[in-house]
C-alpha cells in the first residue's frame, strides 16, 4: 500500500508520526546538527528481506552529503572531517547507503544516523598526545622477580633429573 502526500499517520496506538520529512534533526555534535536542505537521498530496490515486495518498492537509500561545499559545520570541523574521510569522497561527496529494512521509511532513519555518526567521528578532535612516564623500579623488579620465579615453576617441571 502507498500513501501520497500525507504528511501524518495516526498509528494503530493512536499515536501521530510525522511522514514529511526525517524524524527529527540527527545531531552531530553539540548544537550542529545535520542540514536537511543539503541532504541528497536516492532510493532503488533493494536485496534482502521482504519476499515478493522487495521487487515492487524502492526501499534501499542512498543519502549523499556534499561536504565540500558545505556552510553548515564549523571550518575546523570541515577541514577534519575532508582530511579524514578524503579516501570515502567522490569530488566532496560523501554517500551512506541503508538496506537493512523493509520499509523506506526505515532505512531513511538509518542513513541518517549512520552519516551523522560518521561525520561526528571524523570532524572529533584528535585525542591528546599520551604523556610519557616512567615505570617506577619497584614494579620493574616485582615483574622480574615473577617472570623468575614462574620460570623457576616450568623448569622444575621437567623430567630432566629423573634418571
Amino acid at each position: 500500500m502507498r500513501v501520497f502526500g500525507a504528511e501524518k499517520l495516526v498509528t494503530w496506538t493512536g499515536q501521530t508520526r510525522d511522514h514529511g520529512g526525517m524524524s527529527g534533526p540527527y545531531v552531530i555534535r553539540g548544537s550542529v546538527s545535520l542540514p536537511e536542505a543539503e541532504l541528497m537521498w536516492r532510493f532503488s530496490r533493494s536485496s534482502g528481506p521482504g519476499g515478493q515486495h522487495v521487487n515492487t518498492t524502492d526501499s534501499q537509500v542512498e543519502l549523499r552529503f556534499d561536504l565540500a561545499k558545505t556552510e553548515s559545520l564549523p571550518p575546523v570541523w570541515k577541514e577534519r572531517a575532508l582530511a579524514r574521510l578524503a579516501d570515502r569522497l567522490v569530488d566532496g561527496v560523501v554517500a551512506v547507503r541503508a538496506s537493512e529494512h523493509r520499509s523506506q521509511w526505515r532505512n531513511r532513519e538509518t542513513a541518517a544516523v549512520r552519516l551523522a555518526s560518521l561525520l561526528a567521528e571524523a570532524s572529533a578532535p584528535p585525542p591528546r598526545p599520551r604523556r610519557a612516564t616512567r615505570i617506577p623500579r619497584g614494579i620493574n623488579e616485582r615483574r622480574l622477580r615473577e617472570k623468575k620465579q614462574r620460570g623457576d615453576t616450568k623448569r622444575g617441571r621437567s623430567g630432566r633429573d629423573w634418571g
